[in-house]
């Protein structure tokens, strides 16, 4: 398209943007229209893709990050011919396709969910990564951002991992409107600011007005043609672009325009122009991922009596399951000799990625990564998941498959005090929409879920434990997720404990004092917190009619109410009495915090015979 037919394309986005609000009565035209210019002249010129085949390893990839100006997305879907005129007109409407903010779960060709701002340059960076180290096809990976999400962290950690890897393959492209949600941005059209921010981080930066067609034009080709750095491109644009009632205006955000005959007279009417978009220039389809026997690990003889901790069983399972299938990929926070995620790094390290001290980082570019098509696990200290909780959740809304493993749970990591004990992330994961949350006891039991996996859908959460603790299972053993495992039984059992991961060995050893005072109980491990075991739960609840569950972990949104869970059915509930850490933990060592907390076999034993005691009170 010459210069005339790249500004009347970018007129028929904004016309298309402010008749879908219309149509739906509500969204963002303004923040739509501010960068039509950008998005005509990148999806006439520059984007190569096959909106036939959106899994084309070829494809360049383009993320909105700016997800609320979904308007400008849906018209140049109908410009590239993927969505009609009638579809476009559904916008925000039950059962369409075209939603307030796109995902990848209504549309093909979204790279993921977007509008919690500030997340999809993170994920762009993921994507990056796996277009510059792993898929090698030459796509360009393109992030649209607006200017207020600039000041939310994970942008500059997106920026400063970026500028580290050299991603001379992303480009991001900011949309310098001036006006947020409620007033001006920080910087308003002060496009120096930020580019003197991106230059520190070691990117490239071109500052144009983004309603020069021809100016856009020369920017993007600048960025392909850089090598060596990512790029950023800063436009001057105005909210409203081309309607003189909201043309840089406040208060406009978020409302569709007042008259929007009289905006779409103003911009020149409906249009109904067609671009071909270039296809990608490499040819190559995906092939399938090699494979081979999974061989996980084993411990026995002098491992089996000192004892081996969960977190050094999934580090050499990990290993282990990156030799059998090439499509494994771990991500660190600069703690793999802690998360023990080295092992995967020393026998792949073509494969190992290292986000430093980055968690929302780590886990968008799990993410963009999985959206590739590659099987991510990213580790860390559990305490730090918390940080990226809002891009676990948008994992969530994207439906990307990602693995995530938080180490060092608990107060039973003893002297490093509550700062590093994760305490709340079983109820974290729990919430999370579609999730996996796993817990294992054991390393035979822990390699085993570490393969499982790999093999699920949504977001796996896997606790490992700092401390050894001794081998319970044999390395044939199964663990179906889901599942759960009867440690104790008979037909004298007067309760059940219920335990995961470090609790397992505290609840055993009450079981043996108990049983020595002729108190005989069950012991559950449920290794499995969701989804939970219901039927092995409402088993022992019926034949010993008392479940005492016990958890390092505060009292709400983790193990006992994932057992509280499989009675909500209408039934009667049994009585369920729930040990967890209530209080502040200090310093002390790991037995010391277990006592404290009340979670060891002395305390588990105490409330034991105390329920049992008030079982046989008439």
């Amino acid at each position: 398209m010459d210069t005339a037919e790249l500004t009347e394309l970018g007129q028929q986005l904004r016309v298309d943007s402010v008749r879908a609000s219309a149509a739906a009565g509500s969204g963002h035209p303004t923040s739509s229209m501010s960068a039509a210019d950008l998005m005509a002249v990148l999806l006439a010129h520059h984007l190569r893709y096959d909106f036939d085949r959106p899994a084309h390893p070829g494809n360049d990839r383009f993320v909105l990050s700016k997800g609320h100006a979904s308007p400008l997305l849906y018209s140049a879907y109908k410009a590239a011919g993927a969505i009609d005129d009638e579809e476009l007109l559904t916008f925000r409407q039950l059962g369409s396709r075209l939603e307030g903010h796109p995902t990848p779960q209504r549309l093909p060709w979204v790279e993921t969910a977007t509008g919690s701002l500030g997340q999809g340059l993170p994920v762009g960076v993921g994507i990056a990564l796996a277009g510059k180290r792993l898929d090698r096809t030459g796509y360009r990976v393109w992030v649209l951002c607006g200017d207020s999400e600039m000041a939310e962290g994970s942008v500059w950690e997106a920026a400063e991992h970026a500028g580290h890897e050299h991603l001379d393959n992303l480009t991001v492209i900011v949309d310098v409107n001036r006006l947020g949600q409620r007033g001006p941005t920080r910087h308003g059209h002060d496009l120096g600011a930020y580019a003197r921010r991106f230059q520190a981080f070691g990117w490239h930066t071109i500052e144009i007005d983004g309603h020069d067609v021809d100016a856009v034009d020369r920017a993007y080709g600048e960025a392909a043609s850089t090598l060596g750095q990512p790029t950023a491109i800063l436009a001057r644009t105005l909210k409203g672009k081309g309607v003189r009632s909201v043309e840089d205006r406040e208060g406009m955000h978020g409302k569709p325009l007042p008259d929007a005959d009289e905006a779409i007279e103003d911009l020149g009417g409906v249009r109904d122009l067609r671009v071909h978009v270039h296809e990608p220039t490499d040819a190559r389809m995906l092939h399938s991922v090699p494979t081979a026997p999974l061989v996980l690990p084993s411990w026995e003889g002098e491992d089996r009596e000192k004892g081996v901790a969960t977190r050094d069983a999934y580090g050499k399972a990990l290993a282990a399951l990156g030799a059998a299938r090439e499509d494994v990929v771990a991500l660190d926070a600069e703690v793999s000799d802690s998360t023990r995620a080295e092992a995967f790094a020393k026998e792949h390290p073509d494969r190992f990625f290292e986000c430093y001290i980055a968690e929302q980082q780590l886990v968008a570019a799990a993410v963009g990564l999985a959206s590739r098509g590659w099987v991510p696990y990213a580790s860390t200290f559990a305490a730090f998941l918390t940080r990226a909780h809002d891009f676990v959740r948008m994992a969530a809304v994207s439906g990307a498959g990602i693995n995530l493993v938080g180490s060092h749970a608990g107060v039973a990591i003893g002297q490093d005090g509550p700062s590093q004990m994760g305490l709340e992330d079983l109820a974290m994961f729990r919430a999370v929409h579609g999730s996996t949350v796993l817990y294992p006891c054991d390393p035979h039991q822990t390699a085993r879920l570490v393969g499982a996996m790999a093999g699920l859908d949504g977001v796996r959460y896997l606790r490992t434990s700092r401390g050894a603790y001794p081998v319970l299972y044999g390395p044939d053993e199964e663990f179906p997720v889901g599942g759960s495992k009867v440690l104790r039984s008979s037909d004298r059992d007067r309760l059940t404990i219920v335990a995961a991961g470090v609790t397992v060995h505290e609840a055993l050893k009450a079981a043996e004092v108990l049983d020595g005072e002729g108190i005989a109980v069950r012991v559950i491990d449920l290794y499995s917190v969701k989804p939970v075991d219901v039927a092995t739960l409402r088993r022992a609840a019926e034949e010993t009619g008392l479940l005492l569950s016990v958890e390092d972990h505060h009292e709400q949104g983790g193990l006992g109410d994932a057992v509280l869970d499989a009675f909500l059915d209408g039934r009667p509930v049994p009585r369920l009495v729930r040990l967890a850490v209530r209080t502040m933990p200090g310093s002390a060592s790991p037995a010391e915090q277990l006592h404290a907390a009340g979670i060891d076999a002395e305390s588990i034993a105490a409330s034991a015979r105390l329920l049992v005691e008030q079982a046989i009170v008439p």
